[in-house]
């Protein structure tokens, strides 16, 4: 195998890599813990994706699913407002009824029905898999992502999306499966069983207004655009570094040039042992990882 000098330019790297294998380096993810024989834990706060798991021989904790995101239907704040109007759009339901306030309504009701499905699903003892990698997002709720198998072998995020009752969106990694999937993989095939259920106009997708889907979506970016204007000013203003191998959900997003899904996409691809680690995420370029470096830490 040929070898590759120490004093070799980035670039220069680049090629060689790819003529070796055609991928850059990732570090490792860190390994899932597996607890069997859980029971699901009822709470007044819990949805479909984000809910209370009690091991039999540990203390109770709060998962939050992988690769699924199911409807808000607790709304305490204006940045689940903002969520809710965000999944409203991308599933074509934002018009549902004349009245904003009903359609809304309406909209939370299919929010409560995935968290119905899932304590529905969870009646019985299942397994969680999880790195306990935090997942609080925008919550007070101390949350760490995990994959759920029920207890007849099935992959709840699956299930949720198969169902209709989510959409394939949010933080991905390397699965429980034997072989195991990879985080891009995992999303492509929940991204798959979505086109699915949309087809098979399941659950959400059966309120669906397929003719006004593409305004709304459009509509959405807008608004998205609109919210990211009004904390530029903050984001150049940080007062203390973040570690995105640590940082929540949000708190990436207060970060330059970081919005919802590159802040997801930053989770999804931890650890980082340096700024240039981050170049391997998705919409990171030189020109972002500039505007980032003076706010960031790697330390412990």
């Amino acid at each position: 195998m040929p070898t590759i000098s120490r004093w070799i330019s980035l670039p220069q790297l680049f090629s060689a890599l790819l003529l070796l294998g055609g991928t850059l380096p990732v570090l490792a993810q860190k390994p899932l813990k597996t607890y069997e024989k859980c029971q699901f834990h009822p709470t007044p706060w819990a949805d479909g994706d984000s809910f209370e798991v009690q091991p039999p021989h540990a203390p109770p904790f709060t998962v939050r699913l992988y690769g699924a995101d199911c409807i808000e239907w607790h709304i305490s704040d204006t940045t689940l407002s903002r969520r809710l109007r965000a999944q409203r759009a991308y599933f074509g339901i934002s018009d549902i009824d004349p009245d904003p306030q009903k359609a809304a309504e309406m909209a939370k009701a299919l929010g409560k029905e995935a968290a119905e499905y899932v304590a529905q699903r969870l009646s019985k003892p299942f397994t969680v898999h999880t790195a306990e990698a935090d997942a609080r997002g925008g919550s007070t709720v101390k949350r760490v992502y995990a994959f759920i198998v029920t207890a007849d072998g099935k992959d709840l995020s699956e299930e949720l999306i198969v169902q209709g009752h989510a959409r394939a969106f949010g933080v991905s990694r390397e699965t429980f499966h034997q072989p195991a999937l990879s985080a891009k993989e995992y999303a492509a095939r929940l991204k798959d069983f979505e086109w699915q259920a949309a087809m098979a106009k399941k659950g959400i997708w059966s309120k669906t207004d397929w003719n006004q889907l593409p305004q709304q979506r459009k509509i959405q970016r807008e608004e998205d655009a609109k919210d990211l204007i009004g904390i530029d000013h903050a984001k150049g203003h940080l007062t203390a570094r973040i570690n995105p191998n640590k940082a929540t959900q949000l708190e990436l997003m207060k970060l330059p040039s970081i919005g919802e899904t590159t802040a997801l996409r930053i989770i999804a691809q931890r650890p980082y042992r340096k700024a240039e680690d981050l170049l391997r995420v998705p919409g990171i370029g030189d020109k972002t990882l500039g505007k980032l470096k003076p706010h960031l830490t790697f330390e412990p």
